[in-house]
């Protein structure tokens, strides 16, 4: 409990205080230092004997007050600031830096373990379309049972918000199929390097679709990872067109997402938004799974990956994939309600460093000098638009200060 000593209301030994305090009790003594402005009650509460005084707490809301902590009736800690009782702050209020910090690091962390093990599996069961409605259905599994128990509780839905989660749900479901499409076709880094162009996509749809301008300086920023993306989409020893393209759609798709979620999160918390999405998004890609891959799982495919691993790691694997998935794009949910979605976007490319550095030794990829050298420049680019722009972000909220003062 902290001390209220900067008001002068109590002594560092609370036995003397109380032997003053006492002595004093039949004269009418200012009990404050006079070196602090007082209201007019102050008058009043001084005429008080003081074991009176010392019962009222609640009156100390009424003075005008440096600055202290104190508890309330409750026992609970309060904090005393310019005459009002303000209840403490929660961890994530205090320093909402960290909590951010931490979710960005679980969110990678989680993409990590999924990209391992989702390559895993594509070498000896290649079928993106079929491990994409995997993926979703685990988690939508898991989203009815945490429903079930409240945790959390499940928020209503109407047809408004239905509308607005639509084609957010569109937008993931073709850019999570596009990238199993990518993952499945080349290697984890290649890929994760091709989509270091989310930024670029990002800006882009911002200033055209949503009418924000992007400073020129933001562009040029850009310029780096783009040039870097190209060195090393040239010399990248397992390029092939179908990762190639199915990379760039997951990025336009992605990018898109990320704007329309920010649209529909208002009213819902993220975790719901995100389990009404994951269930949308099933539905969008149960179709051409079953279109494009059904008759394959169903001759061989099924039979050939049992027969490399055997039944229980097989369903194992899936699982797994699954709910690493799951997890962490609820996380990058999470993330994306505190930040703004360039940040989410810049956010998402640093992430990759982290995929690619990891798939790279998990797998022992191959990669060229140029490969590592372009894959080096776009991750650099990405570091001087988050610089960029973090200055940004600060001389407007340094502008505003002043102009609120």
């Amino acid at each position: 409990m902290a001390s209220i000593s900067s008001l002068s209301l109590i002594h560092q030994s609370r036995s003397s205080s109380f032997h003053k305090l006492h002595s004093k009790s039949h004269r009418n003594v200012h009990p404050i230092s006079n070196h602090l402005e007082f209201s007019p009650l102050h008058k009043k509460i001084a005429s008080l004997k003081t074991p009176t005084l010392l019962k009222l707490r609640r009156p100390l809301s009424d003075f005008r007050l440096v600055k202290a902590a104190a508890a309330d009736e409750e026992g609970h800690e309060i904090e005393l600031t310019k005459g009002f009782v303000e209840p403490n702050k929660s961890f994530s209020e205090k320093f909402p830096a960290l909590v951010t910090g931490f979710f960005f690091f679980t969110w990678y962390f989680l993409n990590v373990i999924f990209n391992i093990l989702n390559k895993k599996v594509y070498n000896y069961f290649p079928y993106p379309y079929f491990v994409s409605v995997i993926h979703l259905l685990v988690g939508v599994v898991y989203c009815l049972i945490s429903w079930s128990l409240g945790l959390p509780k499940r928020a209503p839905i109407n047809k408004e918000l239905l509308g607005l989660l639509t084609p957010v749900a569109a937008c993931h479901a073709l850019g999570h199929v596009m990238s199993n499409v990518s993952f499945a076709a080349v290697a984890v880094s290649f890929t994760h390097t091709i989509k270091a162009l989310e930024p670029f996509f990002s800006a882009a749809a911002s200033q055209f679709v949503l009418g924000h301008q992007i400073p020129l300086p933001l562009w040029l920023s850009l310029a780096p990872v783009v040039l870097g993306v190209s060195m090393a989409s040239l010399t990248e020893l397992s390029f092939n067109w179908t990762g190639f393209i199915s990379a760039m759609i997951s990025n336009i798709s992605f990018t898109y997402r990320s704007i329309y979620s920010k649209k529909a999160m208002t009213g819902m918390d993220s975790t719901n938004i995100y389990a009404y999405i994951s269930i949308i998004a099933l539905l969008f890609c149960l179709p051409p799974a079953i279109v494009i891959e059904g008759p394959q799982l169903m001759q061989h495919g099924f039979k050939a990956a049992i027969a490399k691993v055997g039944l229980q790691k097989f369903l194992s694997d899936l699982f797994w994939i699954g709910m690493f998935y799951h997890l962490y794009n609820q996380v990058a949910t999470n993330t994306l309600e505190r930040v703004a979605p360039l940040t989410h976007a810049v956010g998402n490319v640093l992430k990759r460093v982290f995929v690619i550095g990891f798939s790279i030794v998990v797998f022992g990829n191959r990669i060229s000098t140029q490969t590592g050298i372009g894959t080096g420049i776009a991750i650099a680019g990405v570091a001087m638009y988050s610089l960029i722009k973090a200055n940004m972000e600060e001389e407007k909220r340094k502008a505003a200060q002043q102009h609120s003062s």
